[in-house]
This record gives C-alpha cells, structure tokens and sequence, in this order.
C-alpha cells in the first residue's frame, strides 16, 4: 500500500519538486525518509489511520465529522468566525516542504501577524490532523503553495464549511504555463521535468481561483498573476526576518579576514548554470586577472562551465543549513546575482540580495526580478544595465576594498531600516493587513 501510494499524483509531484530544488541526490534522501516514516507509522497517514480497522486515506479524514455533522443537522456554520469574534487568528496551510519557502512565506509571517497582533499558526498541508485542527479556531485561512489534490480539497471543503475567507499566497509563478514554457533554466533539466511542471500549473491555478484573495512575492509577479486570475491580488515581499538579522549580526562580528577578493554565486536550485553563463566570460576574465581571486559557489552548480586552469579558484559548497550558509556567504567580498530576462525570472524575489545583506555583503545584480529595488546602486551594491560588463564592475569593486565595504555595510543598515518585519511597503501592502482586521 505504502509503495502504491508513492505513485500519487501529489507525490510525484513532489518528488519532482525536490527534484528540482535539492537534485537527484537529495530528492531520494526525502524519499527514503518518507518511506521510513510511513513504515514506521511515523507518517502523516499513520497518525490518520492509527486504530482503525479500516484505513482511511488522508483524503477521508474528515468524512465521519461531516458525516455525523450532517445527521445532527448541524453541518453548516451560520455566521463567519471574524463577524463572532473580536480576536484574529490565521490559520497558514502550506506545502512547507522547501526550507526556503517555509523560512519566506509561512515561518516569518509570526513576526507580521504578531505586530498587527493577530493569532498566527502553520500546518503542513500533508499533516492532516494539524491542519484540520488549527482551521476549526481561525477566522482566516491562508494556503501556501498548494495544487489541486484530495487532501488540498478536503481542506478547501473545511475551510469553506467553517465560512472562512481564504487567501491564497505564491512566490514562483507555479501557475503559469507560459513562465514554464519559456523558463531559461530548464534548458539544464531532463525534458520531462518541464513536461511536467507545465503539466501541474493548471492545478495551482485552480487553487488560486477559488480563493478571496491572492499575495505575491514581487510586483512582477503580481502583473503575470493578472493574466490568469482576476482575483483582487497584492504584494508581500520577502524580508529579513529577526532570528536571520540576529545570526547575520553574529556572524558579522565574528568575521575572519580573508585573503584576496572572493566573489559569492547562490545557487539555491538546479539550472542556475543558466543565469551563470550570462557572465561567466566577464567572470573568466575577471578571475584571470589575479590568482588571489575566488569564486565561492553555494549550492548546485556544474564546475565544467569553468576553464580547466581556472578551476583553483573556484570554491563549491553545498546547502546545509541556514546559519552555515550566511558563514559561509560572509566569506565574499562581494556577491553576483545574474538572471536570464525570461517570464519567470522576471517574477523572482530579492531573497539572496537580503541574505548577503544580512551579513554585510554588496551584491551585483542586473535588471530582472526584484533584486534592482533593494540594491540601491552605488551604496548597497551595483544595478547593471543588460549590456554592462561584470567583469567591470567586479574590478570596480576590487580595485576600491574601502568602497566596497562600506556598501556592505550599509546594505546592512538599509536592510534592518527597509526590510525587516514592518506593517506598510514595501514589504507588506495595508490591504492584505485590513483584510484580516476589518
């Protein structure tokens, strides 16, 4: 039962995901931990049919309660929790399984919730005990990320049932097939893997139009999601959160000097070699021009696109876990963020301009995605025109160590001012705030 439930559509679909995200290598790492869990009866469909003679499937969990609901006539719930009580509480039910989407849209929206002082907890969407449970006591319900599945219906059906307002949030335009169709980086996966996610977008779409409400990482994001859903849809960006502002200032202060000029690329998916080769001749050069240079890699990335004798100065370090990335990523001097121009790029957020701000590094980026609103060009980092040359403005920054510590430091200062926890932009529109508090 447990191998046959594994060729679920939403498991593939997962699967795919961490495909993606993490590689081949950390896609099977999940797998065989969920394989572990399920027979273990550690797994979430565990705690759903523990004590049951006859399991259910995750799906049915809530098929008795509406069963014996509806006998007593008592199955539909006759005013909204948000006309009967004065107190607010969110409920969050999200795909949670990426670590940098579960930091960015669900675990630092507490610090939101909590200045606007609103009740806030998260669920996984596959923990269906928990999930079910945190939406009985809440006046709103936010979904993070969820397609169309059984599970995700069931909890739509509950949620409906309970007269809760429902906002559905994104942050990758998992909805579109046109950004699919046309996204640079697929270009270094297996064919089927864009087969497939075109193939998922309907179903995040679905999804979305059956929500009140739509909150987006970006603008940009905000202008493609008009062009398949009609909801009323407003930004909320991605920002430092406190527990990154405290590690990042922890690591800060214990920063060790290091030799030459080391450059930083983040590389948080599969298929970034991509955005990478845009500069990687300006990148080649610039390297060439001194042996105490250093290209620091985090994350995915394929050494190959680097000449052979260059390699010596390139570093690779794989993700682990977040206070050992800002460490590492404090080693750079300076960090480079290009994009190809395409759909999809053009949604992205600022997160890897906040992280490298977060621990006093300038970033160098260009003109696609969010990133050229929280570089301010010229004393938080560098805004390239399409046609610029990195190789350049990386000299400009090695040439002139002083200036280019001071815009890490005061990318610092403009994160902690601008992008940390706050109730107005840029970081949250006031309508996403009034629409829980009216």
């Amino acid at each position: 039962m447990v191998l046959f439930d594994l060729f679920g559509r939403d498991k593939i679909a997962r699967f795919s995901r961490a495909l993606r995200e993490e590689g081949f290598f950390g896609a099977i790492r999940r797998t065989r931990k969920y394989i572990a869990n399920r027979f273990s009866g550690r797994g979430i469909t565990g705690l759903v049919q523990s004590g049951s003679p006859n399991p259910r499937a995750p799906s049915e969990y809530l098929a008795p309660i509406w069963l014996e609901l509806a006998e007593k006539d008592a199955f539909h719930v006759t005013k909204s929790p948000a006309i009967l009580r004065k107190r607010r509480k969110v409920a969050m039910i999200g795909d949670l399984n990426l670590p940098q989407c579960r930091k960015y849209r669900v675990e630092q929206l507490d610090e939101i919730w909590r200045l606007a002082d609103v009740d806030y907890s998260y669920s996984h969407y596959e923990d269906v005990p928990r999930s079910t449970t945190i939406l009985q006591d809440a006046t709103h319900v936010m979904f993070y990320r969820l397609s169309t599945t059984p599970i995700t219906s069931m909890l739509s059906y509950e949620a409906r049932r309970l007269r809760l307002p429902i906002l559905y949030d994104l942050d990758d335009p998992l909805f579109s097939v046109s950004a699919y169709g046309t996204y640079e980086n697929m270009k270094a996966l297996p064919d089927w893997q864009k087969t497939h996610f075109m193939n998922e977008a309907p179903k995040y779409l679905d999804v979305m139009n059956a929500s009140d409400l739509l909150s987006v990482s970006t603008p940009g994001m905000k202008s493609h999601a008009a062009l398949y859903s009609s909801r009323p849809t407003f930004v909320r960006r991605n920002f430092a959160d406190a527990a990154a502002l405290s590690t990042g200032a922890r690591v800060i202060s214990t920063k060790t000097p290091q030799n030459g000029f080391r450059v930083a690329f983040a590389s948080g998916s599969q298929g970034h070699e991509i955005d990478f080769n845009i500069i990687v001749n300006d990148m080649i050069r610039f390297l060439a021009g001194n042996s105490d240079r250093q290209l620091v890699i985090l994350g995915y990335f394929d050494k190959s696109l680097l000449p052979a004798d260059l390699r010596d100065q390139v570093e690779t370090h794989s993700f682990s876990d977040y206070a050992t990335y800002l460490r590492t990523l404090s080693s750079a001097d300076c960090a480079v963020m290009p994009l190809a121009d395409d759909l999809f790029n053009r949604c992205k957020s600022a997160v890897r301009v906040l992280d490298a701000a977060c621990v006093g590094v300038p970033s160098i980026v260009g003109q696609v995605s969010d990133m050229s609103t929280v570089v301010e060009h010229g004393r938080t980092g560098l805004v390239l025109e399409p046609a610029a040359n990195w190789g350049d403005a990386l000299e400009t920054l090695a040439t002139d160590r002083k200036l280019t510590k001071e815009m890490g430091k005061a990318a610092r200062s403009q994160l902690e001012a601008n992008w940390s926890a706050r109730l107005d932009a840029p970081v949250i529109d006031p309508e996403i705030l009034r629409w829980v508090t009216s």
